[in-house]
């Protein structure tokens, strides 16, 4: 069947999807128990925004590094620092839309200082903190970040921007300034060339596994761990589909143990690294792509889960947002987003998206 929805709206969906996914996310952000997240929401899946721990006891991450609020200036409606990321790269290219020209890390870092010195709300991750000390210490621009191995996807807006695959991935790496793994370097490149693609007409799975046999390596071992855990989940006949908590299952079962904590170890499936947060991604993707109201689902299905479902909502909702369109986005969640208006304005002023 004709995918009919047009380049405009795929390319605000994308966006969106992203941010609406994120903002979904506040209320759990880093609570690793699932089960825990059900019965907070009433033993169903999550309808509304909720603030930082809301219906939890006004606290997350329940494993491992202790109970606490990673989002303290934050209220229903509002981003984790994954779609205040985004929001921040929308901003700096809006101001920057004409000319259209190459993007560079040196132009957005005062915007960055800025944003960070006054009134983020948001948790500040530990290679935000390094890179900053760095820039206060005058590192070259291709010195900075640390070595941590966290997807943090942050070039959505760029899809409204750039328009070959190419630049893309040049913008998806170079916003990830503050992290310098490979892996986690490769993810945000992963999903830019899987997103440019949907946008431009491809069906998510086949965007996923052209892109996972380009990139190969690593990148083809999680797409394929991811494939295999879809088709289990969704097949009638494996233990697994009859399972009521079987998305957490299947995202948990796709990695190894990691011992984060004092007390109990987790697993980085639900984590943030990139070899639990890629695959996760993609089971999501892939288990929803074809469902009627596909984005809206995945994105509750990924909320409840827990764990970084931040760092994998940016994913889902740009790849699926890129796929069903702007206009799939649930309305009551495009009335409660605190920056709809705000982003479609400044979406509005980039190359590919001008209004005249």
């Amino acid at each position: 069947m004709m995918n009919t929805v047009s380049k405009e709206e795929r390319i605000k969906g994308a966006f969106f999807g992203a941010i609406v996914g994120d903002a979904l996310c506040l209320g759990s952000h880093y609570e690793y128990d699932a089960k825990k997240i059900f019965k907070a929401y009433g033993d169903k899946p999550i309808e509304k925004f909720m603030s930082p721990g809301e219906m939890m006891g006004g606290q997350t991450h329940g494993i491992g590094w202790g109970e606490r609020n990673y989002h303290p200036g934050k209220k229903a409606g509002g981003t984790t620092d994954y779609g205040d990321y985004n929001i921040l790269v929308l901003e700096h290219l809006a101001s920057i839309a004409e000319p259209k020209r190459a993007f560079e890390v040196s132009a957005i870092l005062p915007h960055w200082m800025n944003r960070l010195e006054n009134g983020w709300g948001s948790w500040i991750c530990t290679m935000t903190k390094e890179t900053y000390a760095q820039v206060k210490a005058n590192y070259p621009v291709t010195h900075l970040g640390g070595i941590s191995n966290a997807m943090a996807i942050r070039h959505v807006s760029a899809h409204g921007y750039y328009d070959t695959e190419d630049e893309l991935v040049d913008v998806a790496r170079k916003t990830m300034f503050t992290h310098t793994n490979t892996h986690a370097l490769g993810g945000g490149e992963f999903f830019a060339r899987v997103t440019h693609r949907v946008i431009n007409g491809a069906t998510p799975a086949d965007a996923i596994e052209d892109v996972a046999i380009l990139m190969g390596g690593f990148y083809e071992e999680k797409v394929a761990q991811a494939i295999a855990k879809f088709k289990e989940a969704t097949d009638e006949n494996s233990a697994l589909s009859h399972e009521q908590f079987a998305d957490d299952l299947a995202i948990t079962s796709m990695a190894r143990l990691w011992d984060v904590g004092r007390s109990e170890p987790i697993k980085v499936g639900k984590a943030s690294p990139t070899e639990g947060t890629l695959p996760g991604a993609v089971y999501f993707i892939l288990k929803y792509a074809n469902d009627k109201d596909g984005l809206k689902k995945a994105l509750q299905a990924n909320t409840m889960v827990g764990g970084d479902n931040a760092s994998r909502s940016i994913a889902i909702g740009m790849v699926l947002g890129a796929y069903k369109g702007v206009k799939a986005i649930p309305q009551e969640w495009k009335e409660s987003l605190d920056q709809w208006e705000y982003c479609e304005n400044l979406l509005n002023k980039l190359p590919l998206l001008k209004v005249s």
